[in-house]
């Protein structure tokens, strides 16, 4: 019983756990339509191989602070309109 609730509550701690973020390199800027291509490291939340694509952006601010070579860490879901970058840290 003390595993079971022990399991559990590691559970409920790790639901609430922010992202893992991975490192890209932005590619391409798409302002019309708030999109970006990224080349980016494994993203593990997405069982995702390194590679070269596009994203969507959650919060379009962001593409102010960008420009093509940015280095950038981040975090993606796959959302019904496609891939979105939930997360954006540009490199200094």
């Amino acid at each position: 019983m003390k595993s079971l609730l022990l399991m559990l509550a590691l559970g409920l701690a790790n639901a609430g756990a922010a992202p893992t973020l991975t490192e890209g390199e932005v590619r391409k800027i798409d302002k019309e339509n708030k999109k970006i291509t990224l080349k980016h490291a494994e993203i593990k939340n997405l069982d995702m191989p390194p590679m070269t694509m596009v994203f969507q952006l959650k919060d379009p601010a962001w593409l102010d602070k960008l420009k093509v070579g940015s280095k950038v860490r981040f975090a993606a879901e796959n959302a019904a309109t496609g891939m979105v970058v939930t997360e954006l840290e540009v490199a200094p």
